[in-house]
């Protein structure tokens, strides 16, 4: 276990808390005009899947426990969850729906992710920061909307909704942040 200040806390790190392990969903540092500045954090309890939200102040201690972050490539889900291989020796691990979460609509078969792996369980995980993706369905430009800031709606193949600039069509491979669904760039391939 490894002590770190309430503000370094981030989304996927695990805490020991009472003797219980969490997997950090969302962290927010909150610095009023009038007080202590605090950290918010969500988590979510391993044994049980229990969610769980704690304010600390930022400078207050809290116990990381060791993690092994480990390059895994995603094969494919059933009934078990979604299986993932350690392209170094071959080992394959089953993660379950609930740890895998949203993340699930980016997954591509053969994608190289990261598992934050404890005693030979996977905690949480990590996706690239981008995936490639094609629109299967936007509005039609309208005539004269050519101002850069203007965005219309578009649907991806992975059935998940995003923003794009006026002049992306149905069809179109575009570059997608995976941290918020926003559109980062066309694909260049």
């Amino acid at each position: 276990m490894v002590k770190v200040i309430a503000s370094s806390v981030r989304k996927g790190n695990v805490l020991d808390v009472d003797g219980k392990l969490y997997v950090v969903l969302t962290a927010q540092n909150f610095h009023p005009g009038k007080g202590t500045p605090v950290t918010q954090v969500d988590m979510r309890r391993i044994v049980d899947g229990v969610k769980v939200a704690e304010r600390w102040r930022t400078t207050e201690q809290v116990e990381r426990a060791f993690v092994e972050d480990t390059t895994f490539q995603y094969l494919y889900q059933d009934g078990e969850g979604f299986h993932f291989m350690n392209p170094a020796n071959y080992d394959q691990v089953a993660v379950g729906a609930d740890t895998v979460g949203d993340d699930k609509a980016y997954l591509q078969e053969g994608m190289s992710v990261i598992l934050s792996m404890h005693e030979g369980i996977a905690l949480s995980m990590e996706l690239p920061r981008h995936v490639t993706l094609e629109i299967t369905e936007t509005e039609p430009v309208v005539k004269g909307q050519t101002a850069s800031s203007s965005y219309k709606p578009a649907m991806l193949s992975n059935g998940v909704r995003t923003m794009v600039p006026p002049h992306i069509n149905a069809g179109t491979r575009v570059v997608i942040m995976t941290e918020d669904n926003s559109y980062v760039e066309r694909a260049k391939d």
